[in-house]
C-alpha cells in the first residue's frame, strides 16, 4: 500500500486492506483508511451486525459493494437488496440502516465527500448506539 505523498498521486491494494479486516468486531463496522483528505477519503469497511438508523453530518457516501449481501433502508423507503457490484449513494443528512445481514462478509468501498470523520455519525433513536458502539475509533 502506497500513502499519498507528495507526488499526488498512490496505488493501494484494496484486496490485500479487506483481507486484513479483523474476522469478528465489538462494534457494528470496523474500516481501513486508504486516504483522509479534507476534500475527500476513501476506506474499505466490513459491517458485522445490523446497523441502526443513522445519518452523517458532513459528507456525501459513495458505497461500491465488494462482497456479501445485506438490506440497506433509507429513510421510510422499503429495504433494498445489496449484492457485489452495486454501488450505492446517499447524500448527508440522508438516514439510512442495514436492518438485515443475507450474506456474509458484507464488505464496501466507500468514498466520502468531502472527508468523513470517524465520529461523524448521529443515530436517529437514543440508545441504538455510539460513535465507539459503531465503529473502531483510531487510537
Amino acid at each position: 500500500m502506497d500513502e499519498p505523498g507528495s507526488a499526488g498521486h498512490a496505488v493501494f491494494d484494496v484486496a490485500e486492506s479487506v483481507r486484513r479486516l479483523p474476522e469478528t468486531a465489538a462494534t457494528m463496522v470496523a474500516d481501513h483508511r486508504f486516504t483522509d483528505d479534507e476534500t475527500a477519503s476513501a476506506r474499505v469497511f466490513r459491517v458485522y451486525r445490523p446497523t441502526p438508523p443513522h445519518y452523517h453530518t458532513t459528507c456525501d457516501e459513495y458505497l461500491y459493494a465488494l462482497s456479501g449481501r445485506c438490506r440497506m433502508q433509507f429513510g421510510e423507503a422499503a429495504p433494498v437488496e445489496v449484492r457485489p457490484g452495486m454501488l450505492v449513494f446517499f447524500k448527508r443528512g440522508v438516514v439510512h440502516s442495514v436492518p438485515e445481514i443475507l450474506e456474509e462478509p458484507v464488505v464496501f468501498l466507500s468514498v466520502d465527500t468531502p472527508r468523513r470523520g470517524p465520529r461523524d455519525i448521529q443515530f436517529v433513536e437514543a440508545g441504538t448506539g455510539t460513535p465507539d458502539s459503531f465503529m473502531r475509533q483510531p487510537d
